[in-house]
């Protein structure tokens, strides 16, 4: 769904479950209806954690990841090809505070570690930096896309549980 005239909504005043909103309406642009986020976000992590954890075998995929770049939610929908990036916005405005600001604290984390790969990977290429590169992606930043992924799914506890369509769903997406 595109919202026409998206600009002139009173975005304070959106609430999940009203207006464009509705249950239905989130479920169809793959937006969880009680939390009001999507999980398409995660892509802007998951390119550059894939593209970190192939270092050791491609260390020129480096310059990649050093291209990559922190973007808040709504920045990320705002810039991208998201069928629904009107409605994902409009959403993440009316997500319950608490939902959102879980969800930016595990932002904030991912985009550090990112970083600070991004640091050491500006020192030096050689394969114990790009090992431990690809290590940290996989055993620091992965299980935090996974928190993030559950905060979406309106789980806090920090365990992800993706049932099948789900994942298929975020596999797609990411390659398609």
């Amino acid at each position: 769904m595109r919202l026409t005239g998206a600009e002139n909504l009173d975005l304070d005043g959106a609430v999940l479950g009203e207006g464009p909103l509705t249950p239905e309406a989130l479920r169809a642009a793959n937006i969880n209806p009680v939390t009001g986020l999507a999980t398409d976000y995660l892509n802007h992590f998951n390119e550059v954690v894939m593209l970190m954890e192939m270092l050791p075998d491609m260390p020129d995929c480096a310059e990649d990841v050093l291209e990559w770049a922190p973007s808040d939610y709504p920045g990320h929908f705002a810039n991208s090809a998201f069928k629904d990036k009107d409605l994902a916005i409009l959403a993440y405005r009316a997500a319950p505070n608490a939902v959102r600001a879980h969800l930016e604290t595990l932002i904030l984390q991912i985009d550090g570690e990112v970083l600070r790969a991004q640091s050491l990977l500006r020192e030096t290429t050689d394969p114990e930096a790009c090992s431990k590169i690809a290590q940290l992606a996989t055993e620091e930043i992965k299980p935090l896309i996974a928190a993030a992924s559950g905060a979406i799914h309106g789980r806090t506890d920090g365990e992800d549980e993706l049932d099948d369509e789900a994942a298929q769903a975020n596999v797609d997406a990411l390659f398609g």
